[in-house]
């Protein structure tokens, strides 16, 4: 069998039901969902749109500040994002500060976008968000472990169909489809284009994300070919 996350967990399932420990366990379990999913609505009514943080696996995670080149390159490529996806009205670019909410875990990834059948039913003073069809997510050294470990699972797992992972520091992007629940890798690109496959026609060389000049110049490709 090949590994896939769906399939460690159908093999978890079969172990327990045949296990004789499996009723004590269920309530284990159903006790600390019950206790997680009070802490995670302490979480909803305690955080402020000040904080960067994050409610994962029953923990409340506050993120320190980012380095320089972490924010400018998020910047880069959330303006390239939005400006393309706006100007052809295509759905929303969420940038930073927007709360996805999956069946466990709260997120705010760096950079996320729906397309218009989701984001048409956002409302203005709407503040959880569902699975969005692309997440980028920008690493350091904070964060690259949970990045490429329980965020790249559960993003799979909640269907989200692409996921680009940016390292500012070796100037890279990471492409990743969803296929059979797991995510393969596309693309690493550091010169080059990167193409993606959800926001239909939305192609940029990998600079522009690291590059101001370079990025001005995808900007105004963008614009001009509204």
């Amino acid at each position: 069998m090949i590994y896939t996350p769906a399939a460690e967990t159908e093999h978890l399932i079969e172990t327990l039901l045949h296990s004789p420990r499996l009723a004590v366990l269920a309530r284990k379990l159903d006790a600390i969902i019950a206790s997680e999913q009070t802490e995670r609505q302490r979480f909803y009514d305690e955080v402020t749109e000040n904080q960067k943080a994050e409610f994962i696996n029953g923990e409340v995670i506050v993120h320190s500040p980012v380095k320089l080149m972490h924010s400018m390159a998020s910047d880069r490529l959330a303006m390239l994002l939005n400006a393309y996806v706006t100007s052809r009205r295509l759905g929303h670019v969420g940038h930073e500060k927007l709360l996805v909410s999956l069946s466990r875990n709260d997120y705010e990834p760096d950079i996320c976008f729906w397309s218009r059948t989701k984001s048409d039913q956002f409302t203005p003073l709407q503040s959880k968000f569902p699975a969005p069809d692309l997440v980028v997510e920008v690493i350091s050294e904070s964060t690259e472990k949970i990045d490429r470990g329980l965020k790249f699972d559960d993003y799979a797992f909640h269907g989200i169909s692409e996921y680009w992972i940016v390292d500012p520091e070796h100037e890279t992007i990471e492409q990743y489809w969803l296929a059979n629940d797991t995510y393969t890798l596309a693309v690493k690109v550091k010169i080059g284009l990167i193409v993606s496959q959800v926001v239909a026609g939305f192609e940029i060389p990998a600079q522009a994300v690291f590059n101001p000049i370079e990025n001005l110049t995808a900007l105004r490709a963008i614009l001009q070919g509204e």
